[in-house]
C-alpha cells in the first residue's frame, strides 16, 4: 500500500512539473533519447530492452545503432513454482517449511554468485537514463536537492518560524493545560504548522531546482528529485507527528507519562530511524521503479530493512524503562489494572521479536521474488499511529462531553471536602474506596483504550493481509463475533453496576457511620440503598448469561440442552438443599417486608450487631466490640430493630434518702430546656431530657430516672452530655450521688473484735449482695431502650 501510494505521488509529481511532448514513453527510452541524436535509434534501444524484458534476461548488449548484440543472464533461471509444489505435495508442513529453507538458501547463494554482473547491469542501466550519460549526475542531483532542502530549512527555522509560525503557536501557549480538551487543539496546530513549514521548504527546493539544476525537463531527473523531496517531506511529517506525540521542548503539553529527558532522548531516536527508515524504503522503491536489477534492489533492500531492524531494537532497549513506565502512567504495577501491567511487562518482547521476524519474512519474500507488501517498520508504526490517532480523538470527545458533568462533580467535591473538614476540626476526611470504573467518564475512558488498541491491531492486519485472506476465514469470523459480543456485555455490565453505585451513594451519601465502639441502633441505609446491591449481583449474572450464550450461539454450540439441563439441576437443587432454599426464600421475604437495612443495629436474640453485609442466602453482623457473625436467613426466629424512627434512652440516677425529688425534678426539667439550645446536640432532640421521678428504693439510695427521645444513633452522643451536665448540676446545687453500702450486723453473742474467718465471710456476703443487686439492675430496668 505505501510503495502504491508513493508511485503514484511520483507519476503524479512528473505529471505536473514536466511537459511530455510525446505519446506515453518509459523511463529507460526518455533517458536515452536525450542521450541519442535520433529518434529511430531510440525505438531501436527500447525495442532491444522489451524483447530482452520478454526473455527473462537482466543484462543486454547493444550497438551504436541500438542494435541488439547479445545478452548475458544475471543469475540462474529459478525453479518452477508449480514444479516444486508439486514434489512436495502430499508432505508435511515440517517437510515444506524445510524445502522452503533449502529454496531460500539456494536462491540467495546464486543471487550473491550473480551480485557482480548484477552492478554492471546497474552501472550500464543508470548511464543509459542518464541525460548525459554519467551515473554521477544523479548524484550530483542528490547534492543539489539537499543543498536545496538546506536553504529551504533555514528559510523555515529563522523566518517562518518565529516570524509566520510563532505569532500564531505562541500565544496559545498555556502554563498548566488539563486533559485532551485544552491540549489536543494546540497540539494539532502546532503539527499543522509543521507540515506548513515543511511545504515551505519543499516549495523554495523545488523552484530552486528548477531554476539550477540543468536538464529539468529529463524524466529520470524529476523521478530521483521528487524521490528526494518525498523522503524529507515524509520524514518530516512523522518527525512532526512524533513531536506533537511527546512533546519534548513543552512537558506541560505532552500526553504520555515521561519525564522531560526521557522524552527528548526518545524524540532523537525516533526522529533519526524515521529519517534512516523513510530514506532506505524510498530509495529501495526508486530502483524497483527505475527499471534496475532485481538482484540488486532485494539484497540492498533486505541490508538496509537490517540495519533500519536493528536500529529499532536498539530504541526499543535503550528507552524501554521509559517506554514501560508510561504504559503504566507512572503508577506502581501494583496500582494499575492486569491487563495494562501485562501489557507493560510484555511489550518489549513482543515488538522486538516482531520486528526480527518481520525482516526475516521480508528477506524470505525478496530473495525468492515473491510480493513484499508493506515493510514490517512501515506497519508497525502506521499501527502506532492508528493507536495514537484513535485513543486521542476519542478522549478528546469524551472530555469534551463529560466537561459540564466533571466540573460540576469537582464543585460538589469540593463543598463536601470543605463540610466534612469543618465538622471534623479542620482534618481533611477520609476518601472513600471506589471501583476503578467508578464514573461513566472512566468507563467511556476505558472503553476508548480498547477501542484504540483494536484500531491499532486492525491496521496492523489490514497491513501485512491486504488480500484479506485473514479476515474472510469464517472461524476468525465467529471468534471476532463473540468478541464483539463480550466486549458489549462488558460495557452492558459496567454501565449497569456504575447506575446502581451512584444511586447508592446518593441514598447513603449523607448518612454518618456509626463510631466504633458504639452500643449500636444507629439509622441505617435506605431501603433502596440495601437492595441495590443485591439487584447489581443479579444484573451480572444476567449479564454473563445473556453474553454466554449469545457466544455459544454464535459459535454455532445448540444452547437448548443446556436450559434443559438447567431445569433438572433446579429441581435437584430444589429437593436436595431444602436449607439453601429456605434461607433465600426467608431473606427475600425479610427483605420485601423491610425488617431490617444495611447500617441498622438488630438483635436476634442469641446475637446483635450492625447489618454490615446481605447477600442472597445470609447477612453478616458486626457486634459494637469488633465480632463478625454470620447468620443465614433461615436461622431468624425473632428480629428486633433498634435502628427505626426514635430511640428513648433512659439512665438511672441513685442519689442519697435526703434528696429533695421535686427540686431534682425542676433542675432536670431546666437543664433539658437548656440542652436543646445547645449547638452540639440541641438538633438531636425529639423529646427533650425529663425526669420520671423515683422508681425504686434501695437499702443505701434512691434511684430516679431520667429520659429523652432521639434519632437512632444520636443516643450515644447525647448520654455523653446529659450525664456531663447532670453531674455538674448536682455539684453547684449540693445534690449528693449514693454510693453502694452493704451493712452487716453481727449475731448478739458475736460482739467485739471479728476474727478473720468472720470478716472473710462478711466480705463474701457483701460481694453477693452487690452482685445480686446490680444483676436486679440491668434485667429490671438498665437495658431499657
Amino acid at each position: 500500500m505505501t510503495k502504491t501510494l508513493f508511485r503514484l505521488l511520483l507519476v503524479l509529481s512528473v505529471l505536473v512539473l514536466t511537459p511530455v511532448p510525446a505519446p506515453a514513453q518509459s523511463v529507460l527510452s526518455l533517458g536515452t533519447g536525450a542521450a541519442s541524436s535520433s529518434g529511430q535509434d531510440t525505438d531501436k534501444l527500447a525495442e532491444a530492452l522489451k524483447q530482452a524484458a520478454e526473455a527473462g534476461v537482466g543484462v543486454v548488449v547493444v550497438d551504436a545503432g541500438g542494435a541488439l548484440v547479445g545478452t548475458v543472464p544475471d543469475q540462474a533461471p529459478p525453479v518452477e513454482p508449480a514444479a516444486g509444489e508439486a514434489m512436495m505435495e502430499g508432505a508435511s508442513s515440517l517437510m515444506k517449511a524445510q524445502a522452503r529453507v533449502k529454496t531460500f538458501r539456494q536462491t540467495l547463494r546464486e543471487r550473491l554468485d550473480a551480485l557482480p554482473n548484477s552492478l554492471n547491469e546497474v552501472r550500464y542501466i543508470l548511464r543509459a537514463t542518464s541525460p548525459d550519460g554519467r551515473i554521477m549526475t544523479y548524484v550530483e542531483v542528490l547534492l543539489w536537492n539537499l543543498l536545496f532542502l538546506g536553504i529551504g530549512y533555514l528559510f523555515a527555522r529563522f523566518v517562518y518560524g518565529p516570524k509566520i509560525a510563532g505569532r500564531f503557536v505562541i500565544p496559545r501557549v498555556k502554563e498548566a493545560p488539563q486533559g485532551y480538551l485544552e491540549k489536543m487543539p494546540f497540539l494539532v496546530f502546532r503539527f499543522s504548522a509543521g507540515v506548513i513549514g515543511s511545504l515551505f521548504v519543499l516549495l523554495i527546493a523545488l523552484i530552486l531546482g528548477a531554476l539550477i539544476i540543468r536538464y529539468p525537463d529529463d524524466l529520470s531527473i524529476q523521478f530521483t528529485t521528487t524521490a528526494i523531496l518525498a523522503s524529507f517531506f515524509i520524514a518530516r511529517s512523522v518527525s512532526d507527528l512524533w513531536r506533537m506525540i511527546l512533546s519534548p521542548f513543552l512537558g506541560q503539553y505532552r500526553m504520555p507519562h515521561f519525564p522531560d529527558r526521557d522524552a527528548r532522548h526518545l524524540y532523537y531516536w525516533a526522529t533519526v530511524l524515521i529519517a534512516f527508515n523513510v530514506t532506505s524504503i524510498v530509495f529501495s522503491t526508486w530502483i524497483a521503479d527505475f527499471g534496475l536489477n532485481y538482484n540488486v534492489y532485494a539484497l540492498l533492500y533486505g541490508a538496509l530493512t537490517l540495519v533500519a531492524t536493528l536500529g529499532n531494537v536498539l530504541m526499543l532497549l535503550w528507552n524501554g524503562r521509559a517506554i514501560t513506565s508510561a504504559i503504566r502512567g507512572g503508577r506502581a504495577p501494583a496500582d494499575i489494572p492486569w491487563l495494562t501491567r501485562s501489557v507493560s511487562y510484555a511489550w518489549a518482547p513482543v515488538m522486538i521479536g516482531y520486528f526480527i521476524v518481520g525482516w526475516l519474512q521480508l528477506s524470505f519474500d525478496l530473495v525468492l521474488e515473491q510480493p513484499t507488501g508493506i515493510p514490517p517498520i512501515v506497519a508497525a508504526y502506521s499501527s502506532f499511529v492508528a493507536i495514537i490517532v484513535v485513543y486521542g480523538v476519542i478522549n478528546y470527545g469524551i472530555e469534551h462531553y463529560f466537561a459540564r458533568a466533571r466540573s460540576r462533580e469537582a464543585l460538589n467535591e469540593g463543598l463536601a471536602e470543605a463540610e466534612a473538614r469543618e465538622a471534623d476540626g479542620g482534618m481533611p476526611a477520609p476518601e472513600r474506596p471506589r471501583h476503578a470504573i467508578a464514573t461513566y467518564e472512566a468507563l467511556a475512558r476505558r472503553v476508548s483504550g480498547i477501542l484504540a488498541f483494536v484500531a491499532g491491531v486492525y491496521a496492523l492486519v489490514l497491513l501485512w493481509d491486504s488480500d484479506n485472506r485473514v479476515m474472510s476465514n469464517p472461524v476468525v469470523g465467529n471468534l471476532l463475533d463473540v468478541t464483539v459480543i463480550l466486549f458489549i456485555g462488558y460495557i452492558a455490565y459496567h454501565l449497569f453496576r456504575i447506575w446502581i453505585d451512584s444511586r447508592i451513594a446518593e441514598e447513603s451519601g449523607d448518612d454518618a457511620a456509626a463510631e466504633l465502639g458504639d452500643e449500636g441502633g444507629a439509622t441505617g441505609a435506605s431501603r433502596l440503598a440495601t437492595l441495590l446491591p443485591l439487584f447489581r449481583g443479579a444484573i451480572l449474572a444476567v449479564v454473563v448469561v445473556s453474553v454466554a450464550l449469545i457466544a455459544l450461539m454464535e459459535l454455532g454450540i445448540n444452547v437448548s440442552p443446556l436450559f434443559a439441563g438447567a431445569g433438572v439441576v433446579g429441581l435437584a437443587v430444589g429437593f436436595g438443599a431444602q436449607t439453601l432454599v429456605r434461607d433465600i426464600f426467608s431473606g427475600a421475604f425479610f427483605l420485601f417486608d423491610d425488617a431490617f437495612r444495611k447500617g441498622e443495629y438488630i438483635d436476634l436474640g442469641e446475637v446483635k450487631g450492625t447489618v454490615e453485609k446481605i447477600s442472597v442466602r445470609s447477612f453478616q453482623l458486626r457486634h459494637h466490640l469488633g465480632a463478625l457473625h454470620t447468620i443465614p436467613f433461615g436461622e431468624i426466629k425473632v428480629l428486633s430493630n433498634y435502628s427505626r424512627d426514635w430511640v428513648i434512652m433512659k439512665l438511672p440516677l441513685r442519689v442519697t434518702y435526703d434528696t429533695d425529688v421535686e427540686k431534682v425534678r425542676k433542675l432536670i426539667k431546666k437543664l433539658g430546656q437548656e440542652l436543646l439550645s445547645d449547638p452540639v446536640i440541641g438538633d438531636n432532640f425529639i423529646q427533650p431530657l425529663k425526669s420520671q421521678g423515683v422508681i425504686e428504693m434501695q437499702d443505701s439510695a434512691m434511684i430516679i430516672r431520667v429520659k429523652f427521645m432521639t434519632k437512632p444513633g444520636d443516643q450515644w452522643l447525647v448520654r455523653k452530655k446529659v450525664y456531663e451536665d447532670i453531674r455538674e448540676l448536682f455539684a453547684r446545687e449540693g445534690i449528693r450521688f449514693a454510693h453502694r453500702e452493704v451493712t452487716v450486723r453481727l449475731a448478739g453473742d458475736q460482739t467485739g473484735e471479728a476474727t478473720p474467718e468472720q470478716k472473710k465471710a462478711a466480705v463474701g456476703a457483701v460481694q453477693a449482695a452487690i452482685d445480686e443487686d446490680m444483676l436486679d439492675e440491668d434485667g429490671g430496668h438498665g437495658d431499657d431502650r
